[in-house]
């Protein structure tokens, strides 16, 4: 009985050994790294209105006080410089001198004298005109100002103001391109008692090119503003002084004596400053 049962273990065994294993395998992915995610923002940059230039301004003040534009300015030369270049043919004076008066005395045509009367240069009635006129206050309250039909008139008759009076026939022998020379010389003639009068023609003339148009009348190529440091206003010859001038440097220049120079001049030192004018005879 046992034998039989160690036959039958026996048996178990051998065919336990001889049966086929089973391997579980795990099959592995492949380990991929994450890409990162990139994500795209697009900046939106604040919108910006462009605010739309502004006009430069400026106060322009001889009769009339009047607060204007330089595109004004601008439009008032587009539309006068043919009359004034037409009058310097005729009269001998710089257009550029005419249309800087114009500018300064209208307002760049803004101003009430301008607007109701087409006067573009202040004139007042004076003795002898019969002509229509308006009331201003200027000087005075309620002064006889001429009235113009057209604006023409009011150039020519401008012209002629200064052609007719003995006081400003110095000017006309300057040259006819020197607006600095005219510019100074109407102030010392007596046309404006403003004592910077000069000053701001001359500023006009040379901010908007002005000269540009005396060339033009006297065909000259060169364009540049006119440079001359001597001017003669009632016969004197007057010398505006430079930078790096002395009164030695001057009365070698002008054959003078230092103290010559002094008295005609009314110094009682020897300091200079640039843009002073001087008596040279």
């Amino acid at each position: 009985m046992i034998k039989k049962i160690l036959l039958v273990l026996l048996v178990v065994f051998a065919a336990s050994c001889s049966g086929t294993k089973h391997v579980r395998t795990t099959s592995k992915k492949p380990t991929t790294k994450s890409q990162p995610v990139v994500r795209k923002t697009t900046t939106t940059k604040p919108t910006t209105t462009t605010k739309p230039k502004t006009e430069e301004s400026e106060v322009i003040e001889a009769t009339t006080k009047v607060t204007t534009s330089s595109d004004n300015v601008r439009n008032y030369i587009d539309t006068f410089s043919e009359t004034a270049k037409k009058n310097m043919r005729e009269h001998g004076i710089p257009a550029s001198i005419t249309l800087a008066q114009g500018i300064l005395e209208s307002g760049a045509g803004k101003g009430r004298l301008c607007v109701e009367a087409n006067n573009h240069f202040g004139i007042k009635c004076h003795t002898g005109w019969t002509g229509p006129s308006i009331t201003h206050d200027d000087d005075a309250l309620q002064e006889c100002f001429r009235k113009y039909s057209d604006p023409k008139d009011s150039y020519r008759d401008h012209s002629l103001f200064l052609t007719s009076r003995p006081r400003y026939s110095s000017l006309f022998k300057l040259d006819k391109g020197d607006y600095q020379g005219w510019a100074k010389g109407l102030r010392a003639a007596g046309y404006a008692t403003d004592p910077k009068y000069p000053d701001k023609l001359i500023s006009l003339i040379e901010r908007y090119q002005l000269y540009m148009y005396d060339n033009e009348v006297l065909e000259r190529e060169n364009l540049k503003p006119f440079q001359n440091s001597n001017t003669v206003v009632n016969n004197e010859m007057l010398y505006t002084v430079q930078q790096g001038d002395t009164l030695y440097s001057l009365s070698r220049k002008f054959n003078l004596s230092v103290e010559e120079l002094k008295r005609l001049n009314n110094m009682s030192d020897n300091n200079l400053a640039i843009g002073q004018q001087l008596k040279t005879k």
